[in-house]
């Protein structure tokens, strides 16, 4: 992460007041971020169920993986992980790079589709826990045409996330964050690396958001169906009514 330093305080110097952009449609188009497990999915089939046009990340580029998933026998977004590696194995960064690129194509693909589309279409974009480490202009360009929600996970949530990754592994960018230790067991270089990598990761979930949500408030009305998606939604109207 301290290469990206840079382009990150250039990032929070940028002027990205919604009042100047098209309030109408960007509302209506919500891009969830945050970590592997902090319930974007969840709320994007939440979304769906209400009548949103929802895209999963981690679907699309499985798809565009297929064909060296095969290949090594792998299929589903659990195969991708396994494809990608351990962390410290000799084909991760390459694998990782592999993942990355694809996952900047889609977005970049998705954009330039809404960039075309102004009909208000209510949508929701399911990011991958990676996004963050697209290109500055792609995290620009997604902050213009969608509202960015956080699902910001507290000191105390982190164990369930580490828990959630060792017992349902889904693909990670560990980016370096990931160093085993002498007669260290590979879930216990988990357990100790994986708050690291999401304190790594929060700061830049924060600066390219529009607002925050804690996914423990969520939690509370995750299971409502009467009203979940009507409390979601009222949440990220709090935080955005004014911005």
């Amino acid at each position: 992460m301290a290469g990206c330093s840079g382009a990150w305080a250039t990032l929070r110097l940028e002027n990205w007041s919604m009042r100047n952009e098209s309030d109408k449609v960007k509302r209506s188009r919500l891009a969830l971020v945050g970590m592997s497990g902090s319930g974007k999915t969840f709320w994007t089939r939440k979304l769906a169920a209400a009548g949103w046009t929802a895209v999963s990340c981690d679907d699309l580029i499985e798809e565009r993986l297929a064909p060296r998933l095969t290949a090594g026998g792998y299929a589903g977004i659990n195969g991708v992980a396994a494809w990608m590696g351990w962390p410290d194995s000799s084909t991760y960064a390459e694998r990782e790079a592999e993942y990355l690129a694809e996952e900047i194509a889609i977005v970049d693909e998705y954009l330039r589709a809404l960039e075309a589309d102004a009909s208000g279409t209510p949508m929701v974009l399911d990011t991958t826990g990676s996004v963050i480490y697209a290109q500055k202009n792609i995290l620009m360009r997604l902050r213009r045409q969608m509202t960015v929600v956080h699902l910001a996970s507290t000191e105390q949530d982190q164990q369930l996330l580490v828990s959630r990754y060792l017992h349902d592994p889904k693909p990670v960018l560990w980016r370096g964050t990931f160093h085993v230790k002498d007669q260290e067991e590979p879930r216990e270089t988990v357990a100790r690396c994986y708050p690291l990598l999401i304190a790594a990761r929060r700061k830049s979930y924060e600066t390219l958001a529009h607002c925050s949500v804690q996914v423990a408030e969520l939690r509370a009305i995750g299971g409502e169906s009467s009203r979940g998606v009507d409390g979601f939604l009222q949440k990220i109207g709090e935080q955005t009514k004014d911005a």
